[in-house]
């Protein structure tokens, strides 16, 4: 009974001694001025917000690719070096955007679809522009007038997941443009016409990237007008014609080349480093926009997503030195704030077979509001869960799951790229009670700088990250979705289960 006693004791101690050895791996190699170092310079005006496609973005990734040579990673497997290049199609908005209705003239748009139109003639006004909204009417080589959203989701949120709907069915009935009509307040505004009124980038997959001189897709103009309170579309009555002008003129479009960024290290275990855990984050950010009140045009993107890129770059200095039984593959993103374009690339394109990739572990971040948290999207999702608990709370943090569920974060972070394919992709993101206050504060505005950043709370969250990243590679049972989630059974597709 005491040898018993005993060897239950000596068993305890050992445990308790290797958990504090896995801490201690971890405090060794994560430490408040490195991390402030990283961020920093990645938020540096130098870099001018790191928008996708530019020369300061290339600067960005260079940097990451060398912190990545210097801790000791492994390039990409599939080109020997630090690089994933690939090409998107850059789409520069109309140099003239035009509207009037009736001889009444308008402002604030936007071309959600910028093809070339000169329009003169009979519209029509359907309410929402829904299937039952074109029953019965001919609007043949016309162009239709609709308000934003549907009857069941009228917000801004709504207007962009019908985009694709409203733009099919205005196909099949003929048209020839559509102008839509947003309800939005003067911020969410904001954000719209800074994100359609710049440069964008879309995917070209499929096409010849040689062709330099391709041509302009064959699709309908889109328009937004800004209609706060429906104030203009109040007025309008339902399948009425009036006369309008719609022009959109000066589009271009050329090839740019861009970059994920690529580092691998690989596991101890003789059976489990056949297995991967990704390491990822998107290092983009929007680039130059807007004014503040200061004057200030930079988006620098400290929270956004300097510190998840940092949050990665961390995990790699520590796997170098004290690598885990499964392997390590650290992706770095361009083009998130494109719409996942890198992410999306890489799926399609990756440098190692999925199917051994057992787990994304995303970073991505907004801002925080609670200095107590690490805020993980999608933390009851999959097997994982216990393990980010207990790695999070190991640096006196604690870890909740999305409170915003109404922003849909998970699926606008490069992690649903993964999650798409099967491979359970939950985002660590900071600590945050609700998406507003000091969150909507900073995020995407010029105001996200490194020098209003809380470096202490910083030093626990990416000791945390970096803490459950390695329980999550060295635990014997390979993680996976959760019962019934959403993704389940594409994951068991992918992994034979």
């Amino acid at each position: 009974m005491k040898y018993s006693i005993a060897l239950c004791l000596g068993l305890l101690s050992v445990t308790a001694i290797f958990a504090q050895t896995e801490k201690e791996k971890v405090i060794e190699t994560v430490n408040k001025s490195t991390i402030e170092g990283h961020i920093y310079f990645l938020a540096d005006d130098l870099l001018k917000g790191r928008e996708t496609g530019t020369p300061e973005n290339k600067i960005a990734a260079s940097y990451l690719a060398n912190t990545l040579r210097a801790s000791g990673a492994k390039p990409n497997p599939q080109t020997g070096t630090y690089y994933q290049e690939f090409q998107l199609m850059k789409v520069t908005p109309p140099t003239s955007l035009g509207l009037t209705l009736n001889n009444v003239g308008y402002k604030n748009m936007v071309a959600i679809k910028p093809s070339t139109i000169a329009y003169k003639g009979e519209v029509l006004y359907l309410g929402y522009g829904m299937e039952a909204d074109y029953n019965g009417i001919d609007v043949r080589d016309k162009v239709v007038i609709i308000k934003g959203g549907s009857s069941e989701t009228s917000d801004t949120r709504g207007a962009f997941g019908l985009i694709d709907e409203k733009l099919r069915l205005a196909n099949a009935a003929g048209a020839k443009g559509i102008v839509e009509f947003i309800d939005a307040d003067k911020n969410t505004w904001g954000f719209i016409d800074h994100n359609f009124n710049t440069s964008k980038l879309e995917s070209i997959s499929g096409q010849d990237f040689n062709d330099k001189d391709s041509k302009e897709p064959q699709e309908l103009a889109y328009v937004w007008v800004h209609d706060p309170n429906q104030m203009y579309t109040n007025k309008l009555k339902l399948n009425t014609p009036m006369i309008a002008r719609l022009g959109v003129e000066g589009t271009k479009r050329e090839h740019v080349t861009t970059q994920n960024v690529i580092g691998v290290i690989d596991g101890t275990d003789p059976t489990l480093k056949d297995e991967y855990i990704i390491y990822s984050a998107h290092y983009d950010h929007v680039g130059i926009g807007t004014p503040d009140k200061t004057g200030d045009t930079i988006y620098n993107g400290a929270r956004d997503n300097a510190i998840g890129t940092t949050t990665v770059l961390s995990m790699a200095q520590n796997l170098a030195k004290y690598p885990t039984k499964r392997s390590a593959l650290f992706i770095l993103f361009t083009g998130e704030e494109k719409g996942l374009l890198g992410s999306k690339h890489y799926v399609e394109n990756p440098a190692l077979p999925l199917n051994q990739m057992v787990f994304c572990f995303n970073s991505d971040n907004g801002g925080y509001n609670d200095t107590s948290l690490a805020t993980i999207i999608g933390l009851p999702r999959t097997s994982a869960a216990q393990n980010i608990k207990d790695g999070v709370r190991a640096f006196g943090l604690e870890a909740i799951d999305d409170p915003a569920p109404e922003q849909g974060l998970f699926d606008r972070s490069d992690n649903v790229n993964f999650a798409a394919k099967g491979i359970p992709a939950p985002t660590f993101s900071l600590g945050f009670t609700a998406f507003n206050g000091d969150v909507t504060k900073y995020y995407h505005k010029p105001g996200d700088h490194a020098d209003n950043l809380d470096y202490n709370y910083l030093e626990k969250f990416f000791r945390a990250y970096v803490m459950t990243g390695r329980m999550i590679a060295n635990d014997e049972k390979t993680p996976f979705w959760t019962k019934g989630d959403k993704y389940e059974a594409v994951g068991k597709k992918l992994y034979n289960k």
